[in-house]
């Protein structure tokens, strides 16, 4: 069920009209949790069963945990959480992936192994949900936590629809809490919780399918290297709609759930006005990057056991956070790049960092633009189908393709990218200090419903491709 379907729409009134009625907080939170398992099993009915699994295992693992008092005495439940919820991540997820590279090893020593074709349907969502309950169970095991008396709380936590196939990525710390006391948009909440759901859909349907993806598309479609201006402006292209796309969504899951009076994580933060690498991942998936530092890159020691050693962690949690991504030495390669652009910037934020272009705005927009177009590039690799083809566009962006280079794009395209990207750029740049909110609430009325009824409009003339969120694959 997609947010931006009628589908969707339909569902959604029903839940508010349910959630508004005179009943109990439990019966409300059960509506909530039938509600959930209907949201997903509109893609797959039998994949509410691996959620079912993923639940009934970490919340009888954390409540085992909590007889014991030593990490010793916790991890083999520690260990049988992970091994469930990364077994079924790493088998639906992976298991295609693995198989291929092990045969072309074998294939490599001369062993001629074809393994049968990997049909498995990806569940939707499961890199999300899979590291949502993750974090309890370990958050238990570290005794950071207790575990949750309620059942049909925890349950509640795993499946909340808003945001359970893409994101935010919510902690049990955050989620949890409000499950104790009956919630209730007010009218400030619903009204703005309403207004986020059609900023988000403005993003998605409007820029992210109705303006970029038509030339991202036609740019990564080329098999041969484009003309550097054909390949920037599909990368530009690209960088957006995988921005609107994907910042669009977790505006709608924020939205829906204010409108039930539930607070969830930002999960981006205007990433392009970011000053470095670094502070981009701070502004870019922010749930994602959050959940990879306290669980990945702390406990390997992070930055506290010299240079040499910070450098190797933060590689292995860039490379990780790229196969999160996906199955694909894309992916991979794509991450291996952004650790080696974090680890590039923090020797050179050491070096240069009181000097004009890191102290004076001036300076800092030309950061920020450099920072974009490192972004770009990984984009780039993100974007295309293949090892040989991120090669090959990489190629076309450093204007090294030569006579084998192709032009696909209109004039018209390139110029269209290029704006689109501006635009976004300086809006995140002046935005950087604050958030939409505030700047929504210092507007006059009339203002913010001229904005409003503007993108309502635009939302209408160009709905009815229902094209699926990019991260939905993840």
């Amino acid at each position: 069920m997609l947010f931006n379907s009628v589908t969707f729409l339909i569902f959604f009134t029903v839940v508010l009209a349910l959630h508004s009625l005179p009943f109990s907080w439990r019966v409300k939170k059960l509506n909530l949790l039938v509600a959930s398992y209907l949201f997903y099993a509109a893609w797959n009915p039998p994949f509410v069963l691996l959620i079912w699994l993923s639940t009934l295992v970490d919340w009888f693992s954390a409540a085992r945990m909590s007889r014991f008092t030593t990490k010793r005495q916790r991890r083999p439940l520690l260990w049988l959480s992970l091994a469930c919820n990364l077994g079924l991540l790493g088998y639906f997820k992976y298991g295609g992936f693995v198989l291929e590279n092990m045969a072309q090893v074998l294939h490599s020593f001369g062993v001629p192994y074809e393994p049968a074709e990997w049909s498995i349907v990806l569940p939707v969502g499961i890199s999300f949900y899979t590291f949502q309950t993750l974090s309890y169970t370990i958050d238990v095991y570290r005794g950071k936590s207790q575990p949750c008396r309620s059942f049909l709380d925890f349950a509640l936590f795993v499946t909340f629809f808003p945001q359970l196939v893409a994101g935010p990525i919510v902690r049990a710390s955050e989620f949890l809490p409000q499950c104790e006391t009956p919630r209730r948009a007010t009218a400030k909440q619903l009204s703005w919780g309403l207004t986020l759901l059609c900023f988000g859909l403005f993003e998605k349907i409007v820029i992210a399918d109705g303006l970029m993806a038509p030339i991202s598309d036609t740019g990564f479609a080329a098999g041969a290297p484009l003309q550097f201006l054909d390949a920037w402006g599909a990368s530009l292209a690209f960088s957006v709609q995988v921005f609107c796309d994907f910042a669009g969504y977790s505006t709608c899951a924020i939205g829906a759930a204010m409108c039930l009076g539930f607070t969830i994580p930002d999960n981006f933060r205007y990433p392009f006005a970011s000053v470095g690498s670094a502070e981009f991942w701070q502004r870019w998936h922010m749930t994602l990057s959050r959940w990879l530092q306290d669980y990945l890159f702390v406990p390997l020691g992070g930055y506290r056991r010299g240079s040499r050693r910070a450098f190797v962690n933060l590689m292995i949690t860039m490379l990780l956070c790229g196969l999160w991504h996906g199955a694909s030495w894309n992916f991979v390669l794509f991450g291996g790049m952004h650790g080696l652009f974090i680890a590039l910037d923090r020797v050179v934020q050491r070096k240069f960092g009181k000097t004009f272009l890191w102290r004076h705005a001036g300076g800092q927009y030309v950061l920020c633009a450099a920072t974009c177009g490192l972004f770009c590039t990984t984009a780039a690799v993100f974007r295309s189908a293949g090892l040989r083809h991120a090669l090959g566009f990489l190629t076309g962006m450093a204007a090294a393709g030569g006579k084998a280079s192709q032009n696909v794009l209109s004039w018209r395209q390139d110029v269209t990218a290029f704006a689109v990207f501006l635009i976004l750029f300086n809006y995140h740049w002046l935005m950087r200090h604050t958030t939409l909110e505030h700047v929504a609430d210092r507007l006059p009325w009339w203002v913010r419903g001229g904005v409003l009824g503007l993108c309502l409009t635009a939302i209408v003339l160009l709905a009815g491709s229902d094209r699926a969120f990019i991260y939905f694959q993840f």
